[in-house]
């Protein structure tokens, strides 16, 4: 959808800005649970709008409605109030809640949430440090970099990427794909990305960036392997005119909706389901070689239980968990043909995006206000969309493995 469409649609539903989400009170045509698209009448006309693959239903109270999309309330001529947000340019309802909105003249309400919930950054905590168990440094014990013997492997690794012609073979005027995978958050991020990256003169003119990443698309739902989000992603790779056997380097990142319990409980199950998303991603690009990993942005401004703190600042305990278990030789995350079936590519870490609020991070002062965050605060305005594509446009650009094949030699 175009800039253009998008802003007749923020016009038809009486929004202010179309970078944010909004309310709209409106009466139900119809509701396809399975196509997940609702046909409602709202100020005076008709639209049919997508509905998130994460979206809330609730009743007047703000309760889960129990069968959710396919809840009897939800029926031609009941009245709503929608909350639709922006997934790229595209808009989405991303909660129908029954009854109208109590005060339509107020704009909706923003969550407010915390500036700080007083974690240590992972970047920051030291062997010594603990968190449920867990020390500090993105590698572990303190450590920021790759040990040695992973450093050495992931030079050997990035020595192999090089341009591929659609058939996957070596070619002068081949491409080096770089795609994302992931949801919501990282669609919004990594498009953003792509467009600095894209205009930066020092990229490779080889390297095509394409974001798969979707709206909703959590580690859970790429973990099968025949649902919608891979023929999406096939759909936007044909767009992009970039063949699957190009893929080299993948950035995801890792979340599910809703999660619960302790660290142990909800990591594990995060834990298995990326598994399961590597195993399919070496499948669908038989040519990647590197997954750089990455967890969520801050998570104390958020509303409701989508991915809030603790589990948004947790999930990089996961990522350090995949990467450590294939450093010790787990073969279900093996990389190297040589030592038998491929089932992940090679893990590393991508940027580290958390930090504790409006507490400046001590290695950069990076902080997370309010601003960057739309009104659910859990996915990023653009000021929050500027910060992770900045970041992941200085890792590419200056990490010593990624810039070998990343940037214009």
């Amino acid at each position: 959808m175009s800039c253009r469409l998008m802003s007749a649609v923020v016009v038809l539903f009486g929004l202010a800005s179309p970078a944010f989400g909004f309310e709209v009170t409106a009466t139900i045509r119809k509701i396809d649970p399975e196509k997940r698209v609702a046909n409602v009448f709202a100020n005076g006309q008709e639209r049919t709008v997508k509905i998130a693959m994460d979206a809330k239903f609730l009743d007047e109270a703000g309760e889960n409605l129990k069968d959710g999309l396919s809840a009897p309330e939800f029926k031609a001529g009941t009245t709503v109030t929608l909350t639709v947000e922006r997934n790229g340019n595209v808009p989405e309802i991303v909660s129908i809640r029954l009854g109208g909105r109590t005060n339509p003249s107020r704009p909706m309400r923003a969550s407010v949430g915390k500036p700080s919930v007083g974690f240590k950054p992972l970047t920051e905590m030291t062997l010594q440090d603990r968190y449920k168990g867990e020390d500090g440094g993105l590698y572990g014990q303190g450590n920021n970099e790759p040990p040695a013997e992973l450093a050495a492997t992931a030079k050997c690794v990035a020595a192999t990427i090089q341009p591929l012609d659609a058939n996957g073979k070596p070619a002068e005027n081949g491409k080096i794909g770089l795609v994302s995978i992931s949801m919501s958050n990282a669609t919004q991020e990594f498009s953003r990305f792509k467009q600095l990256a894209d205009a930066d003169p020092e990229k490779s003119s080889r390297v095509a960036v394409v974001d798969c990443a979707q709206g909703g698309q959590t580690m859970a739902r790429w973990a099968d392997a025949r649902a919608a989000c891979w023929s999406e992603a096939e759909r936007r790779l044909s767009a992009a005119g970039v063949a699957r056997e190009q893929i080299q380097v993948a950035w995801v990142k890792l979340a599910n909706a809703g999660p619960s319990g302790e660290l142990q409980v909800h990591g594990k199950q995060l834990e298995q389901d990326t598994r399961t998303v590597l195993a399919n991603l070496v499948k669908f690009f038989p040519n990647l070689k590197v997954a750089y990993l990455g967890s969520r942005i801050y998570g104390g401004y958020a509303d409701g239980q989508l991915n809030p703190e603790p589990y948004a600042y947790e999930g990089a305990f996961v990522v350090r968990w995949l990467i450590q278990n294939q450093s010790k030789g787990d073969m279900d995350l093996n990389f190297n043909p040589q030592q038998g079936p491929v089932h992940a590519p090679l893990l590393l870490w991508g940027p580290y995006f958390w930090g504790d609020g409006t507490t400046p991070r001590k290695s950069d002062g990076l902080i997370w206000e309010r601003s960057d965050f739309v009104n659910d605060g859990t996915h990023p305005s653009d000021s929050g969309r500027q910060k992770v594509a900045a970041q992941l446009l200085d890792f590419f650009k200056q990490d010593a493995h990624a810039r070998t094949w990343f940037v214009e030699k």
